[in-house]
């Protein structure tokens, strides 16, 4: 596209690529420039530059410049760090000011929250276009009922990666949240499962208690077990679990590597089922193996 600049490694033509690995996606406010560069310590797999809920309207412009400004740094000196900027919804009047100048043209992609409806894609890549972004891709927020509702429909290009956002889509229904987080599991899970079939990776709702590590864990499990890939963070401490909580444990692997040893071997045999230590193994738990061992 006439007039973007692209990172090094994105291609000639088309969106950056989504990240291959993103069990940690820490948010900082884009108001405070000194914590932004902080962000890399706990080595999140990525960060978001917050320029949404974070900052205050009268910190809006402000905040850009230090979005736009630290943001082609951490791409610059952490290529490793998958880098984003957190825009404001379509429909706020901040939303084409943040994209024109709180967005450098080096990082990874931009996080739209509350996308609700599929023509906001449209505004969403003529806004990139006409700030020389075009092959930035979308990390997608579905944080209302009518965004999960969509979310089949909201999962296309430009969207690359989506998230679910448990807190608003419960403000948004009117319910209320509770630790055991039953009041969102419908909605996780569509969003988990349209995330699947539009080939997206989806990254899990945000754990708001702070210092409470097994709850992070507990509910990280779980966002695991539904198909996510990741989990937002609000606080370095919790990048750490998440990555726990997201990558195979040494266990998982031996025995993922154990079973497929044996399931091959049986194959090789003419052999499509096996019994595995006190399990029937056929191929969609071989698949299911090798995604482990691939830790995906």
């Amino acid at each position: 596209m006439p007039g973007s600049t692209q990172r090094a490694d994105a291609p000639e033509t088309g969106l950056n690529a989504a990240p291959k690995r993103l069990r940690s996606l820490l948010f900082a406010p884009a108001s405070k420039p000194d914590l932004l560069r902080k962000m890399p310590r706990s080595e999140p797999d990525g960060v978001a530059l917050d320029l949404e809920d974070a900052v205050p309207p009268d910190g809006k412009v402000a905040a850009r410049e230090h979005s736009r400004a630290v943001g082609a740094e951490l791409a610059r000196e952490h290529p490793e760090l998958a880098v984003y900027v957190r825009v404001n919804p379509v429909t706020t009047a901040w939303f084409a000011a943040d994209v024109r100048d709180g967005v450098a043209p080096e990082i990874t992609g931009i996080v739209v929250p509350k996308l609700e409806a599929p023509e906001q894609l449209d505004t969403v890549a003529d806004a990139l276009a006409a700030a020389g972004l075009g092959h930035l891709h979308v990390l997608a927020g579905l944080e209302s009922a009518l965004g999960v509702e969509r979310a089949g429909e909201l999962l296309r290009p430009p969207v690359a990666v989506a998230y679910f956002g448990a807190e608003d889509y419960i403000a948004d229904l009117g319910g209320v949240r509770t630790p055991e987080s039953t009041e969102v599991l419908y909605a996780r899970s569509r969003v988990a499962l349209a995330a699947r079939i539009a080939d997206v990776p989806a990254i899990d709702q945000v754990v708001t208690a702070l210092g409470a590590e097994e709850h992070f864990l507990a509910d990280a499990a779980v966002g695991r077990s539904i198909g996510y890939r990741g989990k937002l963070c609000i606080h370095p401490a919790q990048v750490a679990l998440a990555h726990r909580a997201f990558s195979p444990s040494p266990e998982e692997l031996d025995r993922a590597r154990r079973l497929l040893a044996a399931y091959d071997d049986a194959v090789a045999r003419g052999e499509a089922a096996i019994a595995f230590e006190g399990q029937m193994v056929d191929e969609p738990l071989a698949r299911h193996a090798r995604a482990i061992v691939a830790h995906l």
